[in-house]
């Protein structure tokens, strides 16, 4: 977005040297105290108050509303019945099929508070992805 309209941003953790590095590092460092980015807090714990550094992630935006579930249930049934998605070469269906009938995830998902909308969403997201690139996994 900021291209777009010329103004130049740099977004210090998007760097592909910092992504690089991270994908080397253990994931028990990566889970330090059981949060998400809990290596990066660990480093910014001289620099930030602890209310900030270790505060829960609140991401954006907020799904509750039943009608965003309606939605992306419908769309994930749709995608269920096509056997040639791509999706299923990463996800099984049943599992997949699985969240449309679920009223709500008991467990959110780790570190996005992903409920059933934000998994369902995710899923559909994804496939999309998958689909439009035409990636194949071998």
């Amino acid at each position: 977005m900021s291209m777009y309209n010329g103004l130049e941003v740099r977004v210090p953790f998007c760097d592909y040297r910092i992504a690089e590095y991270l994908y080397s590092v253990p994931w028990e460092f990566k889970d330090y105290r059981s949060y998400e980015k809990g290596l990066l807090r660990e480093a910014m714990k001289d620099y930030l108050p602890d209310e900030i550094l270790w505060r829960k992630k609140s991401p954006y935006p907020k799904t509750h509303n039943p009608a965003y579930l309606a939605a992306v249930s419908q769309l994930l049934d749709e995608l269920v019945w096509d056997a040639s998605a791509p999706i299923w070469q990463i996800v099984r269906r049943d599992k997949a099929a699985s969240l449309i009938n679920a009223q709500n995830n008991p467990q959110p998902w780790y570190g996005q508070l992903m409920t059933t909308p934000q998994t369902i969403a995710y899923l559909l997201q994804v496939n999309y992805w998958l689909k439009k690139y035409s990636i194949r996994l071998v």
